[in-house]
C-alpha cells in the first residue's frame, strides 16, 4: 500500500456521526446505532511529511479527523479489545462536502464523495496501549498551525468495543481491517498549500501539505 509503515490493509470501515458535535455542525441527526461506510484501500495514504493531492474541482474538500484502529485477527464475540486490535494511528477521512450533499439529496451512495484516491490518510502507527489509556489522551489536527480539531474518544456516542462488535455482526473483522471511528467537530475546508499536522497528546503523528488537481 503507498507509503504505509507496518501494517497490511484489507477493508477500511469508517464510522460517521460518531461525535454528537460533529453530527449537528453538519445538521445530521445524533444516530442511534452505529452508521458505516467504507472507503477503498487506493484511498489510503501516509502523513509523512510529504504533498496529498486531493481533488480540486469538485467543490470542497473537507478534513475530518479521526483515531484509527488496525485489527490484528479474525473478531470473535466477547474477546477483549485488547486481543483484538494491536496499533492504532490517527487518521484524516477526505470528504467531498460539496458532492456528499448532490449524493444525499439524490437518495445515492457516498462513495465518490467519500472514496476517491487518497482520501484516508494516515499517521505512522503505534502499539495500542488499551482503551483506557486511549482515553487518557487527545488527539489533535492542526491546520496551519492552528488547532482545528481536538477530540477525545470518551466523547464517542458508541465506544470501541461496541464499535468493533457492530462492525464484526454486519460486515465481519478480521486481520488488517482499519476502523475510523468518527471525528469530532470542528471539520472544514482545504485549500492548496495548506498544512495539516495530526498529534497525539504532545507527541506529533504525521503532517502533510495539500495539493488540489484541476
Amino acid at each position: 500500500m503507498k507509503g504505509l509503515v507496518s501494517v497490511d490493509i484489507r477493508n477500511i470501515y469508517c464510522v460517521g456521526r460518531n461525535y454528537a458535535l460533529h453530527a449537528k455542525e453538519l445538521g445530521n441527526q445524533v444516530p442511534e446505532e452505529p452508521f458505516l461506510f467504507m472507503k477503498p484501500s487506493h484511498a489510503a495514504v501516509n502523513a509523512d511529511g510529504g504533498v496529498v493531492r486531493l481533488p480540486g474541482n469538485a467543490g470542497e474538500v473537507h478534513y475530518e479527523a479521526e483515531l484509527v484502529l488496525h485489527i490484528s485477527r479474525p473478531y470473535e464475540p466477547g474477546m477483549p479489545v485488547e486481543e483484538l486490535v494491536d496499533q492504532f494511528a490517527l487518521g484524516i477521512d477526505f470528504t467531498l462536502r460539496d458532492l456528499q450533499t448532490s449524493l444525499k439529496q439524490k437518495g445515492l451512495p457516498w462513495l465518490r464523495a467519500k472514496g476517491f484516491r487518497d482520501s484516508a490518510v494516515l499517521t505512522r502507527f503505534l502499539p495500542f496501549p488499551g482503551v483506557a489509556a486511549l482515553a487518557e489522551q487527545d488527539f489533535t489536527l492542526r491546520k496551519n498551525g492552528v488547532v482545528v480539531q481536538k477530540g477525545n474518544i470518551s466523547e464517542m456516542l458508541f465506544d470501541i468495543p461496541t464499535l468493533l462488535a457492530f462492525t464484526a455482526t454486519h460486515f465481519g473483522l478480521g486481520a488488517g481491517d482499519l476502523l475510523f471511528t468518527g471525528t469530532p467537530s470542528g471539520v472544514g475546508p482545504v485549500v492548496a498549500g495548506d498544512q495539516l499536522t495530526l498529534s497525539w497528546g504532545e507527541q506529533e503523528l504525521g503532517s502533510f501539505r495539500v495539493e488540489l488537481s484541476e
